[in-house]
């Protein structure tokens, strides 16, 4: 008769089960890519205060408990989803490079090619659409255009008030973006990004290097 032997379970050794496969655990980077992912499609289509962490959680295939586990809060989430993943300090160079009277030209046509990033442009809508009615997005919008990029750009030109400048800049861009990103004025919504370069560079050039009445000297 043969003997049958038992495992450490207490069970047959031949049906002792094998050592388990490594699931996903909470946290993984995967799930929390496609949380960010959705998110950032719920804020560009919705705005920060329409979206939910439900619509988040039903876009990346989750409960929300578990975008909420991640998270924390919907302003957390929306921190990090609208993380602009671009180096404005790295394109200063190559706008500052070319002629002056160039300057505003030159950083208008790097800022509409960029927006027409598809990793950016989800970011860029759910900022501009939650600017007027959170502060987060306002303060993050500011950073994006006038403090950021554009007070780099007047600093570098040497030109009193830099910060005036880089914020006339900025609500030009502004509006830009609501007009041909949110509203969808036409022809500005289909317009060749090239041609508004050249036609929106000189504005911009005017504010960042131009005579600006009654505000230099003061």
């Amino acid at each position: 008769m043969s003997r049958v032997t038992h495992g450490a379970g207490g069970g047959p050794a031949g049906n002792a089960p094998g050592p388990r496969r490594a699931g996903r655990r909470p946290g993984s980077a995967d799930t929390r890519g496609r949380i960010l992912e959705a998110a950032r499609a719920a804020f560009a289509e919705r705005g920060f205060d329409a979206a939910t962490i439900r619509d988040v959680g039903a876009r990346a295939g989750v409960d929300s408990a578990l975008v909420h586990h991640y998270f924390g809060t919907k302003l957390r989430l929306f921190v990090a989803a609208m993380e602009m993943p671009v180096d404005f300090g790295a394109a200063a160079p190559a706008i500052l490079a070319g002629p002056p009277d160039g300057v505003g030209e030159r950083f208008a046509g790097f800022v509409l090619e960029l927006w027409d990033r598809p990793e950016v442009r989800p970011l860029l809508l759910g900022v501009v659409r939650s600017a007027s009615t959170d502060p987060v997005a306002a303060a993050m919008l500011r950073r994006m255009l006038a403090e950021g990029p554009l007070l780099t750009l007047a600093t570098a030109l040497d030109r009193p008030d830099a910060a005036l400048r880089a914020a006339l800049a900025g609500s030009q861009l502004i509006g830009l973006a609501m007009a041909r990103l949110i509203v969808g004025v036409e022809p500005l919504a289909s317009a060749d990004r090239e041609m508004l370069a050249r036609t929106v560079g000189p504005t911009i050039q005017r504010y960042l290097v131009g005579d600006l009445a009654g505000a230099e000297g003061r």
